[in-house]
């Protein structure tokens, strides 16, 4: 049997707005992460993936619930708890005009390394990193993912049995983004590190996991390894058809039920992506069918009958956002 290194019990947080009401952000989160796995939360923005952590690494402190790190709790032993974290925040948390070296020397002091253990570390994080040939360049001149990768270096030097990593690769270009993940990869199968990895992209979650918690209302709505939860929708196809900002007739929608093989449909309206901008999320109509390919001509015909216009067309194969649509009915969004 797996040994844990976590244990998260009855985990809240309440926050209160500025007019004195309360939010709570987290609702009575139970879990275990178990020694060497790279466990994901996933979820949309604001669903409590970062507030869970945080409270588990020591950032917040809980409303009420505990965590434990190697058996030491969170809230009545945070120093020897946090000793065993090291933790890599989704804004980047450098000194701009000083060198990747001087950055990471000068956290390793921070965590109290000194001496040859600290020049050790370093040159350690910094052929990990792939960054030992630039080690002596100031951390302005990094692009994204170089910034990053110096970033997660400093989560590392201390040499932590657990590494949160927040959204890491938000912000970064493709070829950044994978050389992370890649990291993240060899951070289990090198060192055999624990890693608790939040994220929105539900790709990045189905690459790296042993197991998912999918976290949405700051409730964990699904626990489990990314098989266990892709079975639990079947084998169905996914089609989904972007509408744009054209509005959905009532009829569409149970006329689209009627075809054979599907077993539902669901409408996620278009939403505005940011307060006094112009651009929106498109529309989209998500169908689930037991022969996609077969079902979506009949599809196609009832959509166009209806007077839309589809602005494309996706065929998707069982997935992880299929799972959080299932359990909320809408699509896993940024």
């Amino acid at each position: 049997m797996a040994e844990s290194l976590v244990e998260v019990r009855g985990l809240t947080k309440t926050f209160k707005r500025a007019d004195g009401t309360a939010v709570q952000a987290v609702r009575g989160i139970d879990l275990d992460i178990f020694k060497g796995e790279i466990f994901s939360m996933l979820g949309p923005n604001g669903a409590g993936k970062t507030t869970t952590i945080s409270m588990i690494s020591g950032l917040l402190t809980p409303t009420s619930g505990d965590a434990k790190i190697g058996g030491y709790s969170i809230t009545a032993q945070p120093m020897n708890a946090k000793k065993l974290i090291g933790v890599v925040p989704q804004e980047i948390a450098l000194y701009p005009t000083l060198t990747a070296r001087q950055n990471l020397e000068f956290f390793g002091k921070m965590y109290g390394l000194g001496g040859k253990e600290l020049t050790a570390s370093v040159d350690e994080v910094l052929e990990f990193t792939d960054l030992r040939d630039r080690a002596k360049d100031r951390v302005e001149t990094f692009s994204g993912g170089m910034k990053r990768r110096v970033n997660i270096g400093v989560g590392l030097l201390h040499k932590p049995q657990l590494v949160y990593m927040d959204e890491p690769t938000v912000g970064v270009d493709p070829q950044s983004r994978r050389r992370i993940l890649d990291t993240v990869i060899r951070l289990r199968e090198e060192r055999k590190m624990t890693v608790m990895y939040t994220t929105h992209l539900m790709e990045e979650a189905q690459e790296l996991s042993n197991r998912v918690a999918i976290v949405d209302q700051g409730k964990m709505i699904a626990l489990g390894t990314v098989g266990e939860l892709i079975q639990q929708v079947g084998e169905e196809d996914r089609l989904v058809l972007n509408i744009g900002e054209q509005g959905l007739p009532d009829s569409v929608l149970p006329k689209l039920q009627t075809v054979e093989g599907v077993t539902r449909a669901l409408y996620d309206m278009p939403t505005q992506v940011s307060e006094g901008s112009q651009e929106v999320d498109a529309g989209k109509i998500t169908i689930y069918a037991k022969r996609g390919r077969k079902a979506l001509p009949h599809v196609i015909q009832i959509v166009n009958e209806s007077g839309l216009e589809i602005l494309s067309v996706e065929v998707r194969e069982p997935d992880l956002e299929a799972v959080f649509l299932q359990m909320t009915g809408r699509a896993l969004r940024d």
